[in-house]
C-alpha cells in the first residue's frame, strides 16, 4: 500500500506535469490543487528537489517546478524513495533484501518464489511508466 507521502508526491508531480508550460508554481496552489497539507508537502518538494527532479525559484514569479521532463521521472525511483521496498516481502526485495527469520531454506519457499514473480511483474510496469503517464 503506498503512503500518504507517496501519494502526494505523485500527485504533486502530476500537477507540475500540467503546469511545465507556465513556470514555477507556488506551493500554495500545489496543496490546493492536490489537496495536500501545505506543511506536509514542503517537505515532500525538498526532497523531490534534492533527487533533482524539481527546481524552485525564490521571490517574485518563484516557487516549484519540474527539473526534469515527465516522462524522464519514474514511479519506480519515487515509489522507492518515499515508500520503501516494491517487493511484498523482505526476502523478495531487490534493494532492501532480508531473509525471512521463519523460513528456513528460501530456496524451497514456494512463497518467496511467488512474490519473486510479482516484484518482477510490479517493478516492470512501475519502471515503464513515469510522471508523464499520470
Amino acid at each position: 500500500m503506498l503512503s500518504k507521502k507517496t501519494k502526494y508526491a505523485l500527485h504533486a508531480l502530476s500537477f507540475l506535469k500540467k503546469e511545465i508550460d507556465n513556470g514555477p508554481v507556488l506551493i500554495s496552489d500545489i496543496a490546493k490543487s492536490a489537496n495536500i497539507p501545505k506543511k506536509f508537502l514542503e517537505s515532500i518538494l525538498l526532497d523531490l528537489k534534492k533527487l533533482g527532479f524539481l527546481k524552485s525559484k525564490m521571490g517574485k514569479g518563484g516557487g516549484y517546478s519540474l527539473h526534469k521532463q515527465p516522462h524522464e521521472i519514474s514511479l519506480a525511483v519515487i515509489i522507492r524513495f518515499f515508500n520503501g521496498p516494491i517487493a511484498l516481502l523482505p526476502c523478495a526485495s531487490k534493494n532492501y533484501y532480508e531473509p525471512c527469520e521463519e523460513c528456513p531454506n528460501q530456496e524451497e519457499c514456494r512463497l518467496h518464489h511467488v512474490m519473486i514473480s510479482v516484484r518482477n511483474d510490479t517493478l516492470k510496469v512501475l519502471e515503464q511508466r513515469s510522471v508523464a503517464d499520470l
